[in-house]
C-alpha cells in the first residue's frame, strides 16, 4: 500500500506540474498580446502627433510627449526580450505591465488637454482587458487606478494651444476624436479579446485533456489493484492443483495409463502457463519499470516475443517483418510485451486468417505496426481511440485493450495511432522513443570498441 501511495503522490505532483505549465503558457501568450498592443499604441501616438501638428497646426509639447513614447518603446523592447526567453507569466506581472500602459496613457493625456481630450476613453480599453486577463482583485485595482487617473486629469493638465486663425472648429474636432476613439476601442477589443479568448479556450481544453488523462490513469491504477488482488487469490488454488497433479502422476492407477499421463502433462503445461500469467500480473502491478525491466537486444526481444505469441495463438498465417539492421542493447519490461500482445490479440480476433507485425525505426523512434484483414475500425472508434469501453464488440468490459495500450505507450513517452487500410483491414502503429529504451552507455562502449 505504501508503494501505491507513493505512486499516487508522484502522479498528483506531475499532474499539478503539467496544469501549471498549461496556465503559464496561456499567461505567456496573453503577455505577448499586450506587447503587440503596446506597439500599436506607439504607432497610434505617432500618427496622432503628425496629424495634430502638421494637419491642424496644433502646438503640442513634442519633447515631453516623445520622452514618454521613448520610455514606452524601451519598456516594450525590454518586455519582448524578457518574455521571449521566460515562459512563466504570473498575474502580478500582467498587472504591472498594464499599469505601465495606464501610466503612459495618463502622461500623454496630461500633455494634451487632460480629460478634455476625446482619447481619454481609451482607459475603458485597459479596464476591459484587465477584466479578461487578470484576477478579480487585480481588475478592481485597475478600475480604481484608472478612476484616480481620470480625476487627476480633470484637475491637472496642460491645455492644448489652439491656433487663432484655424479653419477648424474645436467642437467638430472633438466629435471626430470621439468617433475615432470609439472605432479604435471597438476594433482593438474585437481583435485582442478574440485572440485572448482563443488562448483561454485552448488552455481550458488542455487542462480538460490533462484531467481526462488523470482520470484514465486512476482507472488503470484501480484495475491494476484489482488484477493484483485476483492474482494473489488465484495463486493458492493453482499451487494446490499443481501438487495434486504431481501426486496423480505417481499413483499406480495413473502411472500405467499412457493416455492419462499425457492428459495430466497437458494440464500441467496449461497450469504452468496460468501461473506465468499470474506472475506477470503481479510483476506489472507491483514493480516499477526500472525494477521489472530486463536487458536484451532489440532484435532478440522481438524474436522471443513473436515466438512466444505464435506458440500460444492459433494464427493461420502470421508475418513477422523486422527491417532494423542496426542492433541496440535495450531495457524492456513486461508492459511492452503485454502492450504488443494486446494489439496482436485484437487483430487476431477479427482477422484469424492473416496478420502482419512489422518492426522498424526512425532516428528517434521505434515503430511497431500491426496490420490485419478484418472489417476495420468504425469511425466513432477512431475518433475516440484509447478511451475506455470504446468497443464495437458489444460485450461487457470490452474496449479496454487499446485503452491500456494507449496509456502504456503514453507512459513511455510514445503514441498510438490507428487507421483503416485502403484495401480493407486496419493498421495500428505504436511509436516509442528510442532514448527511453536504449541503454546509451552500453552502446557507446560497443561503438568505441
Amino acid at each position: 500500500m505504501a508503494i501505491n501511495s507513493d505512486i499516487v503522490t508522484v502522479r498528483q505532483g506531475a499532474r499539478a506540474f503539467e496544469e501549471t505549465n498549461v496556465l503559464n503558457e496561456t499567461g505567456h501568450k496573453n503577455m505577448l498580446h499586450l506587447i503587440h498592443l503596446r506597439w500599436l499604441a506607439v504607432g497610434g501616438q505617432i500618427a496622432t502627433i503628425v496629424v495634430a501638428t502638421w494637419g491642424f497646426g496644433i502646438q503640442l509639447p513634442l519633447f515631453n510627449m516623445l520622452a514618454v513614447m521613448v520610455c514606452l518603446i524601451a519598456f516594450n523592447i525590454g518586455s519582448h526580450l524578457r518574455w521571449h526567453e521566460e515562459r512563466v507569466v504570473s498575474n502580478r506581472e500582467l498587472f504591472l505591465a498594464m499599469l505601465v500602459d495606464i501610466g503612459s496613457l495618463t502622461a500623454q493625456l496630461y500633455f494634451t488637454g487632460g480629460i478634455n481630450n476625446p482619447f481619454v476613453f481609451l482607459f475603458l480599453l485597459q479596464v476591459i482587458l484587465s477584466a479578461v486577463l487578470l484576477r478579480s482583485e487585480s481588475t478592481w485595482s485597475v478600475v480604481w487606478i484608472t478612476t484616480l487617473c481620470l480625476a487627476f486629469l480633470s484637475v491637472f493638465n496642460r491645455p492644448l494651444e489652439w491656433p487663432l486663425n484655424s479653419p477648424y472648429q474645436l467642437a467638430d474636432l472633438y466629435a471626430s476624436g470621439l468617433l475615432i476613439c470609439f472605432v479604435l476601442n471597438a476594433a482593438l477589443l474585437v481583435i485582442f479579446i478574440t485572440r485572448i479568448g482563443s488562448n483561454l479556450r485552448a488552455g481550458d481544453a488542455a487542462l480538460a485533456s490533462l484531467r481526462q488523462r488523470a482520470a484514465e490513469e486512476e482507472h488503470i491504477v484501480r484495475m491494476g489493484l484489482l488484477a493484483s488482488g485476483a492474482a494473489h487469490e488465484l495463486g493458492t488454488p493453482l499451487a494446490t492443483m499443481s501438487v495434486v497433479l504431481g501426486d496423480w502422476k505417481r499413483m499406480p492407477q495413473f502411472a500405467g495409463n499412457t493416455a492419462m499421463l499425457e492428459e495430466i502433462e497437458e494440464i500441467e503445461t496449461q497450469l504452468l502457463r496460468c501461473k506465468s500469467i499470474v506472475s506477470s500480473i503481479l510483476l506489472s502491478a507491483g514493480e516499477t519499470r526500472g525494477e521489472s525491466s530486463s536487458k536484451t537486444t532489440l532484435n532478440d526481444f522481438f524474436e522471443q516475443l513473436v515466438e512466444e505469441w505464435e506458440s500460444t495463438r492459433p494464427a493461420q498465417h502470421f508475418e513477422y517483418i523486422n527491417i532494423i539492421d542496426e542492433e541496440f542493447t535495450v531495457a524492456f519490461d513486461s508492459t511492452v510485451k503485454q502492450m504488443v500482445f494486446n494489439v496482436l490479440d485484437n487483430a487476431l480476433e477479427v482477422s484469424p486468417n492473416w496478420l502482419r507485425f512489422e518492426v522498424s525505426k526512425t532516428e528517434e523512434h521505434l515503430l511497431l505496426t500491426v496490420t490485419d484483414q478484418g472489417p476495420g475500425f468504425q469511425q466513432h472508434i477512431l475518433e475516440q481511440l484509447g478511451t475506455p469501453y470504446n468497443s464495437s464488440k458489444g460485450r461487457p468490459g470490452g474496449g479496454l485493450g487499446l485503452f491500456l495500450v494507449m496509456n502504456v505507450a503514453r507512459t513511455l513517452g510514445g503514441t498510438l495511432q490507428a487507421r483503416n487500410s485502403e484495401g480493407g483491414g486496419a493498421e495500428v502503429r505504436m511509436t516509442l522513443p528510442l532514448n527511453s529504451l536504449v541503454l546509451q552507455e552500453f552502446n557507446r562502449e560497443k561503438d568505441s570498441q
